[in-house]
């Protein structure tokens, strides 16, 4: 596989790079961890750069795009911060890929020129209090009401709960059990009986919206279904590329961890001499630099892979769960040679440390992935409720 980057691509690095130091990004990013406040001052600039939504068709406004274009672009945000790369993540291959593949033309036409544009948001509703890895036990429920859907249930944990204009909420149709009653339907946001709980305070990405969701009674417009009951494949198929997403932050952490100390042991002198000098340190930069070039070739793997609409489940699997430990270890090595400077909020590495540990819990954790990859690597499925 050739992953070289187009001529288009590169450009598209370099201006991000010009804008990162115009911007000044890593003070930004250090603003956004001091308030936890999400950096809406860059979506009218990320649209005007065509960042938004590029991965989208192009009669709805989106540029059309490989999801790899995208993936760069989401890791070389992430450089900085993961808040900072979040408008790229969400617009390109959040669930707005699932409105854009399998939603209504009236429904591509009502949302996806307000994502390209900054002004519209999609939040995926997928985790509630007992169904998480289990998605399939889903107790959010839609009943067929004639004219309308009437949805009652409970969601956590969802990213930009109370701040996205739309919802994207599975449930369950009626009382088919399993995954074969679960499909999806379209909220936006002041919705009659769609309210939200308080925003979570987490360890790490603060900046980032997320809060409980209450349906009580919400009358949900037939026309508002994007994913039928029964089509949960179709769902699975695009929360993909969602996971290569996930795992480009992971990229663009330790990328981050791993310039920040290369600087770091080229000007530190110890026992009088750069302490990149030192064996030890050349090692561990080496092993760092080893594990991020690892992570980023299966991610983009399976990214290419799912930009040409190939069965991907395997290789999504597989570059999310070895992405979430990489980002991890390199985080850690890095805050190690920084000694007790890394464990001061002055340096950012503390602070790369906390996002990093968020990727492995979100989006389907590694135990969870790995019962997928050890499925599809024995050609069967193993029944966790057995």
């Amino acid at each position: 596989m050739d992953f070289s980057f187009t001529k288009e691509q590169l450009m598209m690095l370099d201006s991000l790079r010009d804008m990162g130091k115009r911007e000044n990004f890593p003070e930004l990013a250090t603003q956004i961890d001091a308030t936890g406040e999400f950096p809406h001052q860059l979506m009218p600039k990320y649209a005007a750069m065509g960042l938004l939504g590029m991965t989208l068709s192009p009669e709805y406004g989106g540029e059309g795009e490989s999801s790899l274009t995208a993936i760069i672009a989401i890791e070389e945000l992430a450089k900085h911060s993961p808040m900072i790369a979040a408008p790229v993540f969400e617009s390109n291959v959040g669930p707005v890929r699932v409105i854009d593949r399998f939603g209504t033309i009236e429904q591509k036409k009502r949302i996806l020129p307000g994502v390209c544009r900054g002004e519209n948001s999609v939040s995926v509703c997928m985790t509630e209090p007992e169904a998480g890895s289990d998605l399939t036990s889903l107790s959010t429920v839609a009943q067929d009401k004639g004219s309308h859907f009437l949805l009652n249930g409970k969601k956590c944990f969802i990213t930009g709960g109370g701040v996205a204009s739309h919802y994207l909420v599975y449930t369950r149709f009626g009382d088919v059990r399993g995954y074969k009653g679960i499909g999806a339907v379209l909220l936006e946001k002041g919705f009659p009986g769609f309210t939200f709980g308080r925003q979570e305070e987490f360890m790490g990405l603060r900046g980032m919206p997320s809060c409980d969701l209450y349906f009580d009674d919400v009358e949900v417009p037939k026309e508002n279904v994007v994913i039928q009951a029964g089509d949960f494949g179709n769902l699975m198929l695009t929360f993909d590329i969602e996971r290569c997403g996930n795992s480009a932050m992971c990229l663009g952490i330790a990328a981050g961890a791993l310039d920040a100390a290369k600087a770091y042991v080229q000007k530190r002198h110890a026992f009088g001499r750069p302490i990149c000098e030192f064996q030890d340190i050349q090692f561990n930069m080496v092993d760092m630099a080893m594990k991020l070039d690892a992570a980023r070739l299966l991610v983009y793997r399976a990214t290419a892979g799912a930009g040409q609409g190939l069965a991907s489940i395997y290789e999504a699997s597989m570059a999310k769960c070895y992405a979430n430990e990489m980002v991890r270890e390199v985080t850690d090595k890095a805050m190690q040679i920084f000694g007790g400077y890394g464990y001061s909020r002055e340096y950012p590495l503390e602070r790369m440390l906390r996002d990093a540990r968020a990727w492995g819990v979100a989006g389907g954790t590694l135990q969870m992935l790995r019962i997928t990859m050890a499925s599809m690597l024995f050609g069967r499925r193993f029944d966790q409720r057995k």
